[in-house]
């Protein structure tokens, strides 16, 4: 009893340790990309030994690819939880709140919740090998974005709203990493989404007349 103890007590002091690592990364990596990132920072800033992360994870670049996956696994829940929520009387103004959501949320919230946006953002930009892991969820967030945006816009074709979908996502992706990010991060959550949420559905909207 007492030994089994001790190795959930092991386990549970493991586990803190590797999400330490991970939180510190992700802060480290939201602010200077992969190539900033030094393996004595990361453990300085998690109060953890470089022999945790050999441990944990072989190698910095394996623990930074775990932060970066985690990011974007959080970053496509949060997304797909909002456009699943979506009725089939959604409007454009409800998608572009859906998809903007868990950027809004992290803007308003700072961080670690702006770190983890700012680390998707930047990988958004600049994909790292391996991005191909989650292409699945991907294409489960551009689907669902489609379902409403084709009863929004019945003349638009599925190509089109694709790349009306990536191109809103690249201008989230930006805005994260751009001074106006900061900016918006000073402002309430709800003067936050009357500024972003317009923008995000002209994206979706084009030039494709549409009922606001």
């Amino acid at each position: 009893m007492v030994g089994a103890k001790k190795t959930d007590l092991r386990r549970e002091a493991g586990q803190r340790t590797r999400e330490g690592l991970q939180t510190a990364a992700l802060e480290l990596l939201s602010q200077r990309g992969q190539e900033g990132v030094t393996l004595r920072e990361i453990t300085d800033r998690a109060g953890a030994n470089v022999a945790a992360v050999s441990y944990h994870f072989g190698s910095l670049k394996a623990l930074c690819d775990s932060a970066i996956e985690l990011a974007l696994e959080r970053y496509l829940d949060a997304q797909l939880l909002e456009l699943n929520a979506l009725g089939s009387d959604a409007t454009l103004q409800d998608v572009a709140v859906a998809f903007a959501r868990p950027m809004m949320r992290a803007l308003a919230a700072g961080g670690q919740d702006l770190a983890m946006m700012r680390t998707v953002a930047r990988v958004g930009i600049d994909p790292p090998e391996g991005w191909d892991r989650l292409a699945g969820k991907f294409d489960r967030s551009r689907r669902e974005a489609l379902r409403v945006l084709t009863a929004n816009l019945p003349g638009v074709g599925d190509e089109e709203l694709i790349f009306r979908t990536r191109c809103a996502a690249g201008l989230l992706n930006w805005l994260a990493l751009a001074p106006i990010g900061t900016e918006l991060a000073a402002l309430s959550a709800e003067q936050i989404e009357r500024q972003l949420v317009p923008v995000v559905a002209g994206a979706f909207r084009g030039d494709t007349p549409a009922d606001h």
